[in-house]
Formats: structure tokens, sequence, C-alpha cells
């Protein structure tokens, strides 16, 4: 058997590595990492049928622009860490000078980790408002035994994370719908958030909103204080649903009126549809037997498929 050339064995060593099924997100982006690769694929076959090397200088993997990208990770530095719950972050990351993410509203992003040489990418909104500047923020549950929750458990200040995108998101216009139903479960408020946001920024937006977060515990409700100054807004109602609070006694009593206990199910779900003001618009984030779950109650309760959005 011939021995490969070292001319060979320098192409093969810059041929683009397929991503394995941990990189992928499953959330669905356009591009996808699997289309990445299939572009840097064919830039490879092309510069090696033709013998130039240079026609691969194009390819960045990285950037350090701070520009975010859905082709390429781009460098950003955490800048402060927050423990919401035992399990819950906050972790703002800046951006240089005033620029902002300039996302559509519930865009998510992606971020790459690695962890025990092995490369793991998963979605996360930011709850940061549209226009925040110089800085976004990212809601992250970590789970004991997730990879990736391994490797951003060691974030800590300074740290450089890569991030790419953005991806998907949610087309929404103001006034559009006469009431939008949120449906949340746990970190599935984040790409709630931007929305509500922008609702109470435009003092022409008159959508009325029902967001209903589900949680297991009365501690574990994230960003309490944010949701609190949004439900004092006229249009705004928030219901939290608590799976594993036996009684709402131990609430303070500002919670007590708009909780319940148990879980969001079909009848508490036609409760809430029949208070809604006018037909609601539906938004969903959880897992994905939560939003299986809703998406059966909601048909039950009469509205279509074509009045919901699962993020």
């Amino acid at each position: 058997l011939q021995a490969m050339s070292d001319d060979e064995q320098d192409w093969l060593a810059l041929r683009p590595q397929e991503p394995s099924p941990s990189q992928c997100c499953g959330s669905g982006c356009k591009p996808c990492i699997y289309d990445v690769y299939e572009k840097e694929l064919a830039q490879w076959e092309r510069a090696k049928a033709m013998r130039d090397k240079s026609l691969l200088m194009g390819k960045k993997e990285e950037s350090n622009n701070s520009e975010l990208n859905p082709d390429t990770f781009t460098a950003f530095s955490v800048s402060s860490v927050e423990q919401l719950t035992e399990d819950t972050y906050q972790y703002r990351f800046e951006l240089p000078g005033n620029s902002s993410l300039r996302l559509s509203l519930g865009q998510h992003i992606v971020l790459r980790g690695v962890m025990n040489g092995l490369e793991v990418q998963r979605a996360y909104t930011p709850i940061s408002p549209r226009n925040a500047e110089g800085y976004f923020e990212v809601l992250i549950k970590c789970y004991e035994a997730g990879l990736m929750s391994q490797y951003i458990k060691t974030w800590k200040r300074g740290d450089v994370v890569f991030w790419r995108g953005p991806f998907g998101g949610f087309p929404y216009e103001p006034n559009k719908h006469g009431e939008l139903l949120m449906l949340a479960s746990g970190t599935g408020l984040a790409p709630m958030i931007p929305i509500l946001q922008s609702i109470t920024d435009d003092e022409e937006d008159e959508t009325f909103v029902t967001l209903v977060g589900c949680f297991p515990t009365f501690d574990k409700i994230y960003l309490k204080p944010l949701l609190q100054d949004l439900s004092r807004y006229w249009n705004i109602r928030i219901f939290y649903v608590l799976s594993q609070e036996t009684s709402l006694e131990k609430l303070p009593q500002s919670y007590q009126e708009n909780s319940y206990t148990g879980h969001l199910d079909e009848d508490l779900m036609k409760t809430i549809i029949n208070s809604c003001r006018r037909k609601p618009f539906v938004l969903i984030c959880g897992s994905s037997a939560f939003n299986e779950d809703m998406s059966r109650y909601l048909k039950t309760a009469g509205i279509e498929e074509n009045s919901c959005f699962i993020f």
C-alpha cells in the first residue's frame, strides 16, 4: 500500500471535522452547525481540487470583533454572575462601547462549550431589553449531570465564552393581537421578557398580556422584582402556578390572589382563557413535554393551532 504523501496528509489535516450530535442544539437554527460544516466542506473540496490552500484563508471559526454572527462564534466576556435560585443564574456579557445585540423579539443565540474534550452547543434567549447598550443578559438553569451546565458553572467574571446567532424569534407587531397569553415553564420565561418589555415601553401598544409562569415553589420564581414591576402596568396580568406548594397561605399577600397550587392542567387553562379580555394569541415556552401538554389543553379549550407560537 502506498504511503500517504505529506501533501495528502496536509490536506487531510485541513479537512473540516463533521460535527457530533452533541454539538447541535436542536433548535432548528439557520444555519445549523451542520449547514456550516457542509459549506466549509465544499470550500475545502474546491480548494483541494485546485490545490490552492489560500482558498481556505477565509475560513473563520471564531471572531473577536464582538459582532454577533450566525455563521461563526464570537467571543464575549462575562461581566457579572448572579445566582437567582439554587440552580439558576443570570449572566451578563459585555458588548463593546454602547453597541447592542439588535435581536428581534424572542430570538435565541447559541452557546458553545467544551467539557472533557466534548463540544456541546445549546440555545438560550437573552432576557435583557432589546435596546440594552453595552451588555446583554442570559438566564440559565444548570443541571447536575449536564455537560454544558458543568462548563457554565465554571464561569467567573472576565471569562471569555463563544456565542453565535441570532436565530428564530417571534415576529411580534404592536397591536396585532388583542391579547397575548404567555405560558412559560421555568427558564421558558426568557423569550417572554423582551416581548413584555417592548409592550410596556411602547405607549402606543395597547396589547393585553396574561403571563402564566409555572415554577415548583414560590422561592424558585425567577426575576420576581422585574415581574412585579411589569404586573403594575394596566394591560399586564401575571399568574403563577406552583407545582410543589401545598398552600398559598405562606405566600406574601401580593402573590396570593394570582397564584395557584398544582399543575397548569386542562381545567385551569380553561379558567385562565375564560378570564382573558379578548381571544388570545398564545406563546408557549418550556420543556418539550410542557409544550405538548399546553398545545393539547389549548386545542381542547378551542384555541386553533394557527393562534399559537412555540419557542
